[in-house]
């Protein structure tokens, strides 16, 4: 097991844009997300992804709270998709998303989305229609997966999930005791499950990837960040940040590592400012850009 460090995330720089380079070079991220009853997932999910650096973002959610997100983000294309009586995603919408998916360079799918089943036909749906994205699966996105070896295999090295231990139990169908006993073990087993990259969330973040054979590679653990992480919305801070540095071109165990560093550095800032109790998942996002400055430094 080896730490992810300053000094392992320096000598591994995220690919940085060319000096007057547009923003369609930056990368193009897809989020779908939110709900009537979670709409500030989705407006969560994409800050983060533009301050993690992504060039264009796309927000696809449900359709009565698309007009009030577009306002509260003006950064992002809002599209507003069908909808079930309580508000949620519908299960038919991943249709009006499949070329948007495919010309992105990583969609995430999951933060606020409640209803389960309707989750589960859009991941399903997107992950048949495009060959070309990376996928960040989270919440229902991850418990929507299930045992479908076949599905993920088509997308192996492209998917990367982000787990808490409730959600993990849920994906690999085991008592959530077991996955804190040993988490490590349970990342193993997902990892192999979708072939891609797992970031096992807890106090220490456990991060792998499967090997092109379907076997786990190296066991990296992050400890950054404090108690404080632990709140409302910071998990889609996270697959936001990881979605937007996949956008502009880190590699997919490169991305999670990063990822998981800004946010658990972020949190330790805002613990020195504010409390270790107390502070938002929205203001980790002003933190993001001079975490990733500081790293990016000689």
């Amino acid at each position: 097991m080896r730490a992810v460090t300053p000094d392992l995330l320096r000598a591994d720089p995220l690919p940085d844009p060319v000096e007057g380079a547009g923003k369609d070079q930056r990368g193009r991220v897809l989020i779908v997300a939110g709900g009537r009853s979670v709409p500030g997932a989705a407006w969560l999910a994409g800050t983060a992804a533009l301050r993690a650096g992504a060039g264009k973002l796309h927000i696809a959610t449900a359709r009565s709270i698309a007009p009030h997100l577009a306002l509260a983000l003006p950064e992002a294309r809002v599209t507003g998709l069908d909808e079930t009586r309580e508000g949620e995603i519908a299960a038919h919408a991943a249709s009006a998303l499949e070329r948007f998916a495919e010309e992105s360079g990583a969609v995430l799918i999951g933060p606020g989305m409640l209803d389960d089943l309707a989750t589960r036909q859009v991941v399903h749906d997107l992950l048949d229609a495009t060959t070309s994205p990376r996928f960040v699966l989270d919440a229902a996105g991850i418990t929507a997966l299930g045992d479908d070896g076949e599905r993920l295999r088509r997308h192996a090295g492209r998917i990367l999930i982000t787990p808490h231990a409730g959600e993990m139990a849920s994906l690999l169908g085991i008592h959530r005791d077991v996955i804190e006993a040993d988490p490590v073990a349970a990342a193993e087993r997902a990892s192999r499950l979708v072939s891609g990259v797992v970031a096992m969330k807890g106090a220490c973040t456990f991060i792998l990837q499967a090997s092109g054979d379907g076997e786990p590679r190296a066991v990296w653990s992050c400890s950054q960040g404090n108690v404080g992480l632990a709140t409302s919305g910071s998990g889609d801070v996270l697959a936001g940040i990881v979605c937007g540095l996949l956008a502009r071109g880190a590699e997919p165990l490169q991305a999670m590592r990063w990822a998981a560093f800004l946010h658990g550095e972020a949190g330790n800032r805002l613990a020195g400012r504010i409390g270790p109790i107390g502070y938002l998942a929205s203001e980790l996002l002003a933190e993001i850009p001079a975490v990733m400055a500081s790293l990016s430094a000689a």
